[in-house]
């Protein structure tokens, strides 16, 4: 997948376990992952998608966005 020292920890993750995703760019791709279980599951998406997500959140569009 990608070396480990290409992963890295989002700035909204924290320390105290919480929620830790850590991404990895490839080449036309993103790795995401959960740093807490490196050995885990990857999720790969393409590199247009992720950047059009992370535009979407710090837009704020998100913000009235429920979990379920």
């Amino acid at each position: 997948m990608a070396p480990e020292d290409a992963w890295f920890k989002s700035s909204y993750s924290n320390d105290t376990g919480g929620s830790c995703v850590e991404i990895a760019p490839l080449t036309d791709q993103v790795g995401i992952r959960d740093s807490k279980d490196k050995a885990g599951p990857v999720l790969v998406v393409p590199a247009d998608a992720w950047s059009s997500f992370v535009s979407l959140v710090r837009s704020g569009a998100t913000d009235s966005c429920a979990v379920h």
